[in-house]
């Protein structure tokens, strides 16, 4: 449950506020005063402080400066009067999250705080990414970044500097690093928050269309361009545009582009009217932009206005530690979204899945875990439910009766061993038994219900045996509808738990 710290000198809004958070299921403290709330904060750990800025001691924006100083993870929400709104302004300036003015509704409220939970939720998941901020020109990939328990407050320190601020960002690192997510996690944090977030992957429109995508065209502007169109730099008026993949734009689209970042003005194809933008840049790109340059495949100019405050992603394999991290957080992910209770992953997985050398980062990771969550059964992810990919290059741990295509169950198989199989004859020469062992029959005469059953039941027992008790890969591997699995073992009254 979210812990929220409510700061105003009117105890009656203070207590109407309180009551109102904690009938949404928040856990709520309160303070009559700045300094109260600022000595409440260091001695607790609180998500969220909904303020006033007008109180005795020490006002909101004073308080709120030394909250951020101490933990600038914590959300700060400023409750204002309409003749203060300039200084709820000033406020969301110097790091709160947003204001409200009064008088204030509960459902107005708690949509706030929701929204900013949700921000705050996406910092979170980028601090998996470990992303350092470096300021000038000489900084390089290979500037330290950090990872484990300094990673969220370095995330949360850049998040918010670049919020502060309205220059474009660049984000570098390879394919997979999460570099989507620290745009996302910029733009909701910051004064654009309430706008549009437009996405465009440059290297997946061709050239020839990636100018109408961006700057949009006239009716009539070239073939097929049959009515007018808004590019998404219009679309994204007063919000942000993330540029993926810039490094693969065309010289010609580099130079248009440098236009916008300088002039804030660009003219749609087929148009002679400029349009002015508002609009903030975030580009992102696994290329080599300093080999780019000097080869001339990009601009230096443009490589340097997007380069204001460069953001860099490590990949996966550099930053060891932090797998751990990652992994639980992806399973408390992956609970929620399957309604399961997976409690993490056993010693011997968490040993592989450090080992491996991950080459699709961390977005390889997530689809990973995923992929544990549908052949898991029990309440742990245990090596057998991880993908044979990972075994790659593992000098210390193999997986343990790891599936194979060898060891899927073929109906025939056990069909000519069973069936098939010589009988054998006990002392009474009308009695026939099977290879399994059972008496089928007695005075020469079959029982073929019986004996299907029979089969049925040796049939699961060795499908168990072999997927080691784990329902969802018995039922893959040996090729039976969950359902009908289920089924067969509460009428043969199989324990799954006996062969794990």
């Amino acid at each position: 449950m979210h812990k929220v710290l409510v700061v105003d000198d009117d105890k009656v809004l203070q207590q109407s506020v309180k009551q109102a958070l904690e009938y949404h299921h928040f856990v709520v403290d309160v303070a009559d005063n700045g300094k109260e709330a600022v000595n409440k904060v260091y001695g607790k750990k609180y998500d969220l402080v909904v303020m006033d800025v007008n109180m005795p001691e020490m006002d909101g924006i004073q308080a709120l400066s030394e909250i951020k100083k101490h933990d600038s993870s914590v959300i700060v929400l400023i409750l204002t009067a309409y003749s203060n709104v300039g200084d709820a302004v000033k406020a969301v300036r110097e790091g709160a999250y947003n204001y409200l003015e009064k008088p204030i509704t509960s459902e107005n409220l708690v949509a706030l705080i929701k929204r900013a939970l949700k921000a705050r939720s996406m910092v979170e998941t980028v601090g998996f990414s470990s992303p350092t901020l470096s300021i000038g020109e000489t900084s390089t990939s290979k500037d330290k970044f950090v990872g484990e328990s300094t990673a969220m407050k370095k995330v949360f320190d850049v998040i918010s500097k670049l919020a502060k601020v309205n220059t474009p960002v660049l984000i570098r690192g390879e394919s997979g690093t999460g570099k989507e997510l620290v745009a996302k996690a910029i733009h909701y944090n910051s004064p654009r928050k309430d706008e549009k977030f437009v996405t465009i992957n440059c290297g997946a429109i061709s050239e020839n269309l990636i100018e109408s995508e961006l700057f949009g065209h006239e009716k009539g502007a070239f073939t097929g361009a049959d009515q007018r169109k808004i590019g998404k730099f219009q679309f994204a008026e007063g919000g942000t545009i993330f540029l993926d993949e810039i490094g693969d734009i065309s010289a010609a689209m580099q130079v248009k582009l440098l236009r916008v970042l300088q002039e804030k003005t660009f003219m749609p194809v087929g148009s002679n009217r400029e349009i002015k933008v508002d609009v903030r840049i975030i580009a992102a790109s696994h290329k080599p932009f300093e080999e780019m340059i000097k080869e001339g495949t990009f601009r230096e100019d443009l490589f340097y206005r997007l380069n204001v405050l460069p953001v860099y992603l490590p990949p996966l394999r550099e930053r060891k530690t932090d797998i751990p991290h990652l992994v639980n957080h992806y399973i408390n992910y992956f609970n929620n979204v399957h309604n399961l209770k997976v409690g993490g992953a056993e010693p011997e997985a968490l040993e592989v899945l450090t080992n491996y050398s991950w080459p699709g980062n961390i977005r390889e990771l997530r689809n990973i875990i995923e992929h544990c969550f549908i052949m898991e059964s029990s309440d742990m992810i245990h090596v057998n439910s991880l993908p044979a990919i990972v075994f790659k290059d593992q000098k210390k741990v193999e997986p343990k009766d790891q599936i194979t295509t060898d060891s899927v169950i073929d109906l025939a198989d056990i069909q000519n061993s069973v069936l098939d199989a010589p009988t054998a004859k006990s002392s009474n020469s009308n009695e026939v038994h099977f290879s399994f062992g059972t008496k089928v029959g007695e005075g020469g005469k079959l029982d073929f219900a019986l004996a299907k059953d029979l089969f049925e039941k040796e049939f699961i027992v060795q499908a168990l045996k072999i997927n080691r008790g784990r329902i969802n890969q018995t039922a893959l591997n040996a090729n039976i509808p969950k359902k009908t699995l289920l089924r067969k073992i509460e009428k043969y009254e199989i324990s799954p738990k006996d062969y794990y």
